[in-house]
């Protein structure tokens, strides 16, 4: 089993940043991505995410504005936000998927974009 964290979400005007945080604790050996999705109520779309090797994925739409990192010990995940857009406004999720194909999820955190 795996528990997630996450911190950081919040209310800011578009242009702003805001950073999300996800410690994960429990069975954390068998990663195989730990990232962030989100939900706007059309589906729940991948943001970023850290492979187990390193490699790094983004959603075209947030490309030059997030930047996903981890700390060294590789259980906390964060999530720079910046240039933050009303389209950005969301639930956003923790994810961490593990190499035999169970997904955890965190709780959620409401991001709010608007002037």
């Amino acid at each position: 089993q795996v528990q997630l964290v996450e911190s950081g979400g919040g209310s800011v005007q578009p242009g702003g940043s805001l950073r999300l945080s996800c410690a994960a604790s429990g069975s954390l050996r068998s990663m195989d991505a730990m990232g962030w999705y989100r939900h706007s109520g059309k589906e729940r779309e991948l943001v970023a995410n850290i492979l187990v090797g390193g490699g790094k994925r983004y959603a075209d739409s947030v490309k030059g504005r997030f930047t996903i990192s981890r700390d060294s010990a590789g259980n906390t995940v964060y999530l720079q936000m910046n240039n933050l857009k009303p389209e950005d406004e969301a639930v956003y999720y923790c994810n961490y998927g593990s190499i035999g194909g169970a997904n955890y999820w965190g709780q959620g955190t409401q991001v709010t974009v608007s002037s």
